[in-house]
Formats: structure tokens, sequence, C-alpha cells
């Protein structure tokens, strides 16, 4: 009996989601010491804040290189489930769209700025909802708010008076040994505030979302300019994604650092909604308190954003490849 040979779709949603999963987790690699000092910089107080280079002598000092990649872990299997599910359902959404457009006898099949939005919503709240207990254990680990020791203290006060803080006594590897793993972070976590923590920030995480939608929707927008002219390589995909996320980025990025501060803030701590967060912050450190952190995070962003898009189009090819063999070995087995 002859069978015959299994045809992937043209837009194969797994291969997306698994293209976009190993883009995020290549991408996030490479530039995750900006997302710990951006992080740090959003939950410590106005006052304790310090220069960029600054930042990193004192993480490298308290904890060695290993701190600069806090939570990697859990950052890394966080972006690669985020980037899956996001890209299924924004890749299901698009190829409803796009069959929808042959139906009707559009001339492009192309996504409309109000499909990519649409398409980008739809992804992102799929996102937040499923992978938002990931980012609270993350940005736990990462800010390591409940760590502080008195060297830490003494630094902070040194920050505060606007002179060199004291000199720090290097982590040993035993100390370092001691660090929470993912695993020890999620048990505390539901140990001591119950399950309902993992879910802290979800409303600015959704609220978020826009963050996606701008991003994309500015990217197929400038991809397809590009196409009718010439083809997207993965260089033009790096800068045209470098230039979504700085503008997405730059929008959202108050959301942003509340989201961070509710991640951190404690059983006991007073619940704030979203808006509360903000004047809080505005009340205490000024408009600039929203901004904390704000250089190393579009740095990081926009780096992540650009090697995401460069790497997925290579990825894709790779994945549907691959499926394509599985498949033959499935069916000559």
């Amino acid at each position: 009996m002859s069978l015959s040979k299994p045809v992937l779709p043209e837009n194969d949603n797994v291969a997306h989601a698994l293209a976009g999963a190993g883009g995020g987790v290549l991408s996030m690699a490479l530039t995750y010491p900006l997302i710990t000092l951006s992080t740090r910089a959003q939950v410590e107080s106005k006052r304790a804040e310090t220069a960029f280079l600054a930042a990193v002598r004192n993480i490298i000092a308290r904890e060695g290189v290993a701190g600069l990649y806090s939570g990697m872990s859990s950052a890394l299997f966080g972006i690669s489930v985020t980037n899956f599910v996001y890209y299924y359902w924004y890749e299901w959404t698009r190829a409803f769209f796009e069959a929808a457009a042959v139906k009707a006898g559009r001339a492009s099949k192309k996504l409309t700025a109000v499909e990519s939005i649409i398409a980008g919503a739809i992804a992102g709240s799929a996102t937040v909802i499923l992978t938002n207990p990931i980012w609270v254990v993350n940005t736990r680990m990462t800010a390591r708010k409940n760590v502080t020791t008195d060297e830490e203290k003494a630094a902070q006060e040194a920050a505060e008076e606007g002179v060199a803080p004291p000199p720090m006594p290097t982590t040993s590897n035993k100390e370092r040994s001691k660090q929470p793993s993912t695993i020890g972070t999620l048990l505390s976590l539901l140990r001591t505030e119950g399950p309902a923590a993992l879910f802290a920030g979800v409303v600015p995480a959704l609220v978020l979302v826009i963050n996606p939608i701008l991003q994309y929707t500015l990217f197929e927008q400038m991809k397809n300019a590009v196409e009718k002219r010439r083809r997207v390589t993965p260089t033009v995909a790096f800068f045209l994604g470098a230039l979504g996320k700085l503008f997405a980025t730059s929008v959202t990025y108050p959301y942003i650092t509340v989201k961070s501060q509710m991640h951190v803030a404690k059983a006991g701590d007073k619940k704030e909604g979203v808006f509360e967060a903000i004047s809080r912050v505005v009340r205490e450190e000024g408009y600039s308190g929203l901004y904390k952190g704000i250089g190393p995070k579009v740095t990081q962003s926009v780096l992540t954003a650009a090697f995401l898009f460069a790497f997925k189009d290579v990825l894709y090819e790779h994945s549907v490849r691959l499926r394509h063999s599985v498949a033959k070995k499935g069916i000559a087995a």
C-alpha cells in the first residue's frame, strides 16, 4: 500500500511557534544582563538608583558575574513558552484572516493594520494568562528583593548620600550555591503567599498586550512595504524588528515598571491597582520614576526583538524541514 507524501501547510502554526521559541531563547541569552539591570532599577527606590556601570560593578562585587544572570533559567523557559504560545495563536489568527481575504476575493491576502492589531490582541492575551506565573518567579529571582544583606544596605545608604559604596566581600562559591533555584523560589512563593501571588501584575500585563500589538503591527506594515521593493533578509528583519520594539517599549514603559513592582510585592504589602501604583510612583519619585531602568531595558528589548526577527525566519525554515523529515521517517517505519 502506497502512502502519499506528507505536505505541511504553507502557514505552519507549529513551525512558526517553534521558530519563535528558539529565536526568543537565543536573543534573550545574548542580552540577559541588561534585563537584570533594568529589573533591579525598576524595583529599587529612587534614592538608591545607581549609574549603569556602577550597578554592574555592585552586582559583580556582591554576587560575581553570575549575578548578572540571576533567574536566567526561568527566563529562558519563560520566553520559550511565551513565544511558542504567542506565535502559535498569532499565526493561527493570521491564517484565518488570509483565508477570509482569499474567500472575499481581496487582491492581497497580507494582513491589514486592523487585522494585525486583532491578531496581536488574541495572541497576547492568551500568552499573558498562561505565562504570568513564570514571569512572577523570574522577576523575584532577578530582583532578589527578599535577600538584602548588611553590605547591600550599606551600599544603598552610600548611594543615597552620593558617596562611593564600601567595598563588598566577594561571594564565595558556597554562598552562591545557596541562591534560590527556580523551583525553590516557586515553592517558597506558594508556601508563603499562596497561588494568587503567581498572578500578581496580571492586569498591567494584559494592558501591556498593547506592546506586542504595536510592535508586530508596525513590523508587519514595514515588512509589507519593503517586500514590494525587495526580499526581506534576516538583516532587514533585524532592523525592522528593532524599530518596532523601540516604539512599542518607549510607549508602554511605565506599565512595565508597575508590573515589575507588582511581581515583587509581598503578601503583607498593600495591594494596588495599576493606576494606584502609577500615582504612587509619580507622587514619591516624580514622572521620572516611571522610567527607571529605561536605558538598559530599551537597549535589551530592541536588541532582543531585532535578534528574534533575524533568527525566526531561518529557524522557521529549519523547523519545517525537520518536521518534513520526521514525517517521512514515520511513514517509512
